[in-house]
């Protein structure tokens, strides 16, 4: 057989398909999952994020709500606490339970009673589950060679899949749409090609900022063309108080002065340090942004609640506003539901991509070759075939 770069690529589109395929499906079938993960969180698990509220909408002090988490825990380390912007929303105390970053016991209270409404291992928790078969399969480190791999193989199957769809004079009209009255096989091969076709653009792009998250050298790449210099490590500052300044966290000071700071509406993220002599992180998001994945950072003397500095998104580097984009274009949520809806969309149809690829390398599989008609037996092919007579 003449080798040509489209039977090449055919053999790679082929082969890396199959190495990849359940990969892709996996991956893209969770991914339509975390594309309305903040608006499914609280339906799927009510109980545990979901409050009454009363006619009064008096909140109890923040140290309150903690020190009842803490007595319902015991002596656990407390690693923060998560207040949502919605009145209906409980407040999340969370707990280090070892050295391990995802072993957390996470508590729920209700901010208008201060009692204890629910409790769970976040790592046990619904789409911590599904993030996980994202990211890794739920496998580790070595889940995550395998997903990066098949993501960067996914990508050179929508480059060699675009080269065998490019249409030529002929079958221009059939690259652009499905027949739906079609014969199975047609109908196979159209719902493979030529969605995929329509869904490529986005699909290469989530799956293109999916490497951020699977190479390190991809992040820091990102870094290099726009800031000049890898992505430098952010840490709490040291408090400025002394030892014994102050005992406790007057918590509910430094959520006051987050929201004098930080007047816009959004969810605030209230990080404790590992290290005592550290300061106490404060996020809070912009919900009133343009785009989403717009957080300032406010650091606070762990003694005093003094504010010791501030990191505005505004005055961040191009470096770590674009980090901070890749987040919302790989999950669709840049610009809220249009977005959302999109990337819904691509992510269910990209999953069936795998299914169809592997039923026409299947039925090609299953076809048996075309007898050849022809005479050729030592050296008598000109010799006409013998007829029978016909009985009349």
């Amino acid at each position: 057989m003449k080798l040509t770069v489209k039977s090449v690529l055919a053999q790679l589109h082929l082969w890396l398909g199959l190495a990849s395929g359940l990969v892709v499906f996996i991956v893209a079938l969770t991914g339509s999952l975390l594309v309305f993960e903040h608006e499914l969180e609280p339906l799927i698990d009510s109980g545990f994020h979901a409050v009454s509220v009363p006619d009064h909408q008096r909140r109890v002090p923040i140290d309150q709500l903690v020190n009842t988490a803490t007595q319902q825990v015991g002596k656990k380390e407390i690693s923060r606490i998560i207040v949502e912007p919605g009145p209906d929303r409980t407040v999340v105390v969370e707990f280090r339970q070892s050295k391990k970053p995802k072993d957390i016991l996470a508590v729920a209270l209700d901010p208008y009673t201060g009692n204890v409404v629910d409790s769970r291992q976040e790592e046990d928790a619904f789409f911590s589950v599904v993030l996980r078969l994202h990211r890794y399969l739920c496998l580790g480190d070595t889940g995550k060679i395998i997903t990066g791999l098949s993501c960067s193989a996914f990508l050179l199957i929508m480059v060699s899949g675009l080269v065998m769809w490019w249409p030529n004079r002929k079958n221009k009209a059939q690259r652009f749409r499905v027949k739906w009255d079609a014969s199975f096989k047609r109908l196979n091969w159209d719902l493979h090609a030529v969605l995929g076709f329509y869904v490529l653009p986005f699909v290469f792009l989530i799956a293109l900022t999916g490497l951020v998250w699977s190479y390190k050298w991809v992040n820091n790449l990102l870094f290099y063309a726009l800031d000049g210099k890898p992505q430098q490590k952010r840490e709490a500052p040291a408090n400025l108080s002394r030892p014994g300044a102050h005992q406790g966290y007057p918590l509910e000071n430094i959520y006051a002065q987050t929201n004098r700071q930080l007047p816009h509406s959004g969810k605030i993220l209230i990080t404790f340090p590992e290290k005592k002599d550290q300061a106490i992180t404060v996020s809070k998001a912009n919900d009133e942004a343009a785009i989403s994945n717009i957080v300032d950072f406010l650091y606070f003397d762990a003694r005093t609640t003094h504010l010791i500095s501030q990191r505005l998104y505004d005055q961040e580097t191009k470096g770590f506003k674009a980090r901070r984009l890749i987040f919302p274009i790989h999950t669709g949520s840049l610009l809220g539901w249009p977005t959302k809806l999109i990337a819904l969309v691509v992510a269910l149809l990209t999953a069936t991509l795998p299914v169809t690829g592997f039923l026409v390398w299947w039925g090609k599989r299953k076809k048996k070759p075309t007898p050849k008609h022809t005479r050729q037996r030592s050296g008598m092919s000109h010799v006409p075939p013998i007829r029978k007579p016909v009985l009349k």
